[in-house]
């Protein structure tokens, strides 16, 4: 079997609201979603789900190719574009072929991925997680309330520009989750919107009043001196990872010892997933790979010794895909589909109307009010 074209199509997410983090919103709660489909010369196809805007880039290292050498064409996309470098967008494009890649060598094999990757169980612990900034509180307790109805027993808040503001949002949503545990997991996540002080005073704010279990993204993704700084001066773990593009970038984190738990985002792909874990476990360290649609990475997650948590940001999926897989016990339940389990119904992708992203400032754009006041800190 040769691997001889790909095809791109585009979905959307209708989230049923605003999504977002300190950095921008999607008011609309409307949002694209790239799939890829890699073909070959035996009519199998295998699916990606994430951004591949540089993929004319690195096909022609994997044209031609037996799709079944996935880790090797991994390497081999990376050093296609060596001179030019394989992070952002391209890192991405890379990812959503890995996953087409891992999709296509598993039906081939005729199993589930998380099967043909050795898992033994195929249900994936999880926490809950909405993209939930722009919500107020009444839409926040109504968004919780269904993942706590689907035994969910850990969550995880957007916050980071009012210390007061995201300590009664936490507060309110660890009563919804009590009905599940007496103690829920109480996560918060800032999108590296602070210093290292900053972080390190609005924590211990947090901690005088509640049992945070962690803090994600405090700082700049590459700021390895400011992780450890506030990994040392906090009681609750550091979190942080999903925006990191390959393992060199993730070892100033470890030589520093700079994060509890390391994190990958989903859209990087398997093998980076795999990678970074067999990294984090070396020194001790969980991973828990950041929620993206369809949850593809959590089959991955489900054969590795260190799996900690996998974020879960919604309860449905794109349209026009058909997932075979169940959120339910506080987690994902992976179906026995052959591959990701991700079908495709290209005829109600066709009929959508071209609606992607629908706020100007979108999701990534870093606000300038981003990162609360070293005043406002100190005062809270």
């Amino acid at each position: 079997m040769k691997i001889t074209g790909w095809r791109s199509l585009r979905t959307i997410h209708r989230w049923q609201r605003p999504i977002g983090d300190v950095n921008g919103t999607v008011t609309s709660g409307i949002t694209e979603v790239p799939v890829l489909i890699l073909e070959t010369d035996e009519g199998v196809s295998g699916i990606g789900v994430g951004g591949h805007a540089d993929i004319q880039r690195i096909f022609p290292a994997i044209e031609g190719e037996d799709p079944c050498a996935v880790t090797a064409l991994y390497d081999r996309m990376q050093a296609w574009v060596f001179k030019s470098g394989h992070a952002g967008s391209v890192f991405g494009a890379i990812g959503v072929v890995d996953m087409a890649l891992w999709d296509l060598k598993a039906k081939i094999a005729e199993q589930p991925l998380w099967k043909m990757l050795g898992a033994r169980d195929p249900f994936v612990t999880g926490y809950a997680s909405g993209l939930d900034y722009p919500l107020d509180d009444q839409a926040l307790v109504a968004l919780h309330q269904r993942y706590a109805e689907r035994g969910f027993s850990a969550f995880k808040l957007k916050g980071g520009l009012d210390t007061e503001d995201d300590l009664r949002r936490l507060q309110k949503i660890k009563e919804v989750y009590q009905r599940n545990s007496k103690s829920p997991a109480v996560m918060i996540d800032v999108n590296e919107s602070m210093n290292a002080k900053q972080a390190v005073r609005y924590v211990k704010e947090l901690e005088r009043h509640l049992d945070l279990t962690w803090i994600e993204e405090p700082v700049r993704r590459w700021d390895a001196e400011g992780h450890a700084l506030i990994r040392s001066a906090v009681n609750c773990a550091v979190a942080t990872g999903e925006n990191l593009t390959g393992l060199e970038q993730f070892m100033p984190l470890f030589q520093k010892q700079a994060l509890d738990v390391a994190q990958t985002g989903m859209c990087w792909g398997i093998s980076h997933f795999l990678r970074v874990a067999n990294l984090a476990h070396a020194h001790g360290v969980p991973i828990s790979p950041v929620g993206y649609n369809a949850n593809p990475v959590a089959h991955a997650a489900a054969a590795i010794p260190n799996h900690f948590s996998c974020e879960v940001q919604d309860l449905g999926f794109p349209e026009g895909l058909v997932v075979d897989q169940q959120i339910v016990n506080g987690g994902i339940l992976l179906g026995n589909a052959p591959g990701l389990g991700i079908r495709i119904d290209e005829s109600k992708i066709a009929e959508l109307a071209s609606e992607g992203w629908n706020s100007p400032q979108g999701p990534h754009v870093r606000s300038p009010r981003a990162g609360l006041s070293l005043t406002t800190c100190a005062n809270k």
